[in-house]
């Protein structure tokens, strides 16, 4: 069974830092892309950060020098480093998987809130 789980969230301060984690260990060698993207409310999701399996990142341009995006040891799992947080990073932060034949799937989300 192909999931999509995400971890790490919470309730942190401005200036602190946090660490999300997104497992997908049912896509085999299927995957192609995976990737981080945030939804605050009233707003539409939006990209954060992606890594493709080859290694080429790509960052919003909010969150370049602040968050960084890696692949653990070769696993389906992709670690979201944040680090500086905003009280505009406040957002359920949401892992997708991208296949390398184009189908997405998409996790539950975690949220992250950024509160002084």
């Amino acid at each position: 069974q192909v999931q999509v789980m995400e971890s790490g969230g919470g309730l942190v301060q401005p200036g602190e830092s946090l660490r999300l984690s997104c497992e997908a260990p049912g896509f085999l060698d299927t995957i192609g892309v995976m990737g981080w993207y945030r939804q605050a409310p009233g707003n539409e999701r939006e990209l954060v950060a992606t890594l493709t399996w080859d290694g080429t990142t790509n960052y919003a341009d909010g969150v370049k020098g602040r968050f960084t995006i890696s692949r653990d040891n070769g696993k389906n799992t992709v670690i979201l480093e944040m680090n500086s947080l905003k009280l505009e990073d406040t957002a359920v932060y949401y892992c997708k998987v991208v296949l390398i034949y184009g189908k997405n799937y998409w996790g539950k989300g975690t949220l992250v809130t950024v509160s002084s």
